[in-house]
């Protein structure tokens, strides 16, 4: 469980998992706000605590005319309007240093993604806005590697971080997880998340779109639960086939308090 501060942070005395969930990219105001209201009535109802999750910008495209934001601004004061809305966290990604400030402004966690977290100067740049900063472990990199994150961020002064574990390289185009890494990580004395969706990408597929197993999001999901994982990232929307960004791994909308039930369900088995 997160073991720091955290304005609007509901149900943490209920015991659960916490989740991060929400759409890949912030497309617009009205599906966001639609989804945004789902997910906080599932979690409100079971308990859940809840962070909104939304890329105000995608940087790290496979191919250079796919859909990268809808403006900065635009969608920072979208998620700036969720969490007033709504009384939740929300959680985006920064690309650059010169970003964390910026984001900071309207967001409460910044996240660094997989490819960028060996990148010192967004570290300390992140860890300096004093915002909860959630780090995306490598595909690279071993479990272990990522104390080196965590020390670079709490050496800046900030001792608010998330690791968030989302499967290691497997070959060219696959990821598999490896579940030993996630009480490793918990081990520097940070909370650990599982990356239920990107954990199941297909990467550098020639299309250049990647790919994704969104069916086996329930057993990522509940195996990670079961070897005591903090919390749960789920990337979600109404309509993953049309989505702008990532549709190919996201879960159905649809589906996820059926998921989260049954994922309860397994967290109370083991405690």
């Amino acid at each position: 469980m997160i073991n720091f501060p955290l304005d609007n942070f509901k149900n943490q005395e209920s015991g659960n998992f916490f989740l991060m969930a929400g759409p890949c990219a912030i497309e617009g105001e009205e599906i966001a706000m639609r989804i945004a209201e789902k997910i906080v009535a599932i979690t409100d109802k079971l308990q859940i605590p809840y962070i909104f999750k939304g890329s105000y910008r995608k940087a790290n495209r496979s191919k250079g005319d796919s859909f990268t934001g809808i403006g900065d601004e635009k969608a920072l004061k979208i998620l700036e309007k969720v969490s007033k809305t709504f009384g939740v966290p929300t959680v985006t990604d920064i690309h650059e240093s010169d970003e964390a400030a910026m984001a900071a402004a309207y967001v409460d966690v910044l996240q660094i993604p997989a490819f960028l977290c060996r990148q010192t100067d967004l570290l300390i740049a992140a860890a300096k806005t004093n915002k909860v900063v959630n780090v995306k472990k490598g595909q690279f990199l071993s479990a272990g590697s990522m104390k080196f994150a965590v020390e670079k961020i709490v050496e800046a002064g900030n001792n608010k971080v998330i690791l968030t574990d989302r499967g290691n390289t497997f070959g060219y185009q696959d990821l598999i997880v490896d579940y030993r890494g996630l009480p490793e990580m918990q081990s520097f004395g940070v909370p650990v998340v599982m990356d239920c969706t990107h954990s199941l990408q297909q990467p550098n597929q020639s299309s250049g779109v990647t790919g994704g197993k969104p069916a086996l999001i329930e057993t990522i999901a509940k195996a990670a639960i079961a070897v005591g994982a903090d919390g749960l990232f789920i990337e979600t929307h109404p309509d993953p086939a049309n989505a702008k960004s990532d549709g190919a791994n996201m879960l159905h909308l649809d589906l996820l308090e059926d998921l989260l039930v049954k994922l309860i369900r397994v967290r109370k088995a083991i405690i």
